[in-house]
């Protein structure tokens, strides 16, 4: 499992009183995943974060809430709003009576009414996508993170090298040696392409690393509601291009992929120019995307997308590295669609 401990909601009660709430107000288990998310339930609600021990310290935790804070005030990107306690704190150590071991740390963020994108698919346009997207990495561009700002990296030793963070795919149920061969072919391949790519400053930077639907809130009930973007929980410095990997995260495989890039891309293309190295690097940034999550899930199999998605899975993984390796036309038409 993700290292959440078991009594997370115990850990969410502890800080209620902090926040100038009853210990007893009703609580709703959002989702879990890397941390467990809670709605607070009453007249003014709000969400609650009890963060995976040992994932992020209470500086990382601080600097997420800081950029997602610069994006609301300072683009036309809606984020929610970082709470504080009644004494001014913007984390908080749980540790609930009787409790071993480190505090767990918890945060809060405003409530945003309506539901996730993904829940109405056909609310959303991935072209919009990819202007939100756009508009956050030229507004990271030009920002100057306050001092002690930190975030960890994404970069080939923390996604599929020696230290991938989320896991290793090669943990992945029910792969052959065949299998494994495959995809060691097609994970030394991403590599070499990253290591050629580089880590320039116009390549290289802050991402929110999880862009899919199911982080972007809207409701169906207000057409003048903003989308909002939430979980800033995975940002951290990566190529900018692995924002476009994690839209089509668990379905990267699939048809429907090659359209939701190909609109993606028309979106982002309007905010900020892409070479056509860049172009030429997006079937290397879905790969690198599968094989994150194939470790991911092999690694958090009690999270919310991990049990949705992990059957065949990996089966999937062997398919795509095959398609990676040999297929060059695999992609082509959406990523050089000449809608922009």
């Amino acid at each position: 499992m993700s290292g959440l401990p078991r009594d997370h909601e115990r850990h969410a009660r502890t800080v209620l009183p902090a926040y100038g709430r009853d210990p007893d107000t009703p609580l709703r288990l959002l989702s879990v995943s890397e941390n467990a998310i809670y709605l607070v339930d009453d007249p003014d609600p709000m969400v609650l974060r009890v963060h995976r021990p040992g994932y992020h310290s209470p500086a990382a935790i601080r600097s997420e809430l800081s950029w997602m804070t610069a994006l609301r005030e300072q683009t036309t990107v809606a984020t929610p709003r970082a709470l504080r306690t009644v004494d001014g704190r913007d984390v908080v150590a749980a540790q609930p009576d009787g409790s071993r071991g480190s505090p767990v740390y918890v945060d809060a963020v405003t409530f945003i009414p309506g539901c996730t994108a993904e829940e109405q698919p056909d609310a959303v346009g991935f072209e919009d996508l990819g202007r939100i997207t756009a508009v956050m990495h030229r507004h990271v561009q030009s920002w100057s993170p306050p001092a002690g700002f930190t975030r960890f990296r994404w970069d080939i030793d923390t996604t599929i090298g020696a230290h991938p963070r989320w896991g290793s795919w090669r943990h992945a149920a029910g792969l052959t040696p065949r299998d494994i061969d495959v995809v060691e072919r097609a994970a030394a391949a991403v590599t070499a392409r990253l290591i050629e790519f580089g880590y320039a400053p116009n390549k290289f930077g802050l991402i929110h690393g999880d862009l899919r639907m199911a982080n972007l809130m809207i409701d169906p009930a207000d057409p003048d509601a903003p989308i909002t973007v939430i979980d800033f929980d995975d940002s951290g410095w990566s190529w900018y291009l692995a924002d476009l990997g994690a839209v089509v995260s668990f379905i990267e495989h699939t048809p429907l992929a090659e359209s939701i890039i190909a609109d993606w891309l028309c979106g982002y293309r309007e905010v900020c120019e892409l070479p056509q190295a860049d172009l030429e690097m997006v079937p290397t940034f879905v790969m690198l995307r599968r094989l994150m999550l194939t470790g991911w899930i092999a690694s958090h199999p009690d999270a919310d997308a991990a049990i949705t998605y992990r059957d065949g899975y990996p089966e999937g993984t062997v398919q795509l590295a095959h398609r990676y390796l040999g297929d060059r036309n695999w992609l082509r038409d959406a990523v050089f669609s000449t809608r922009v």
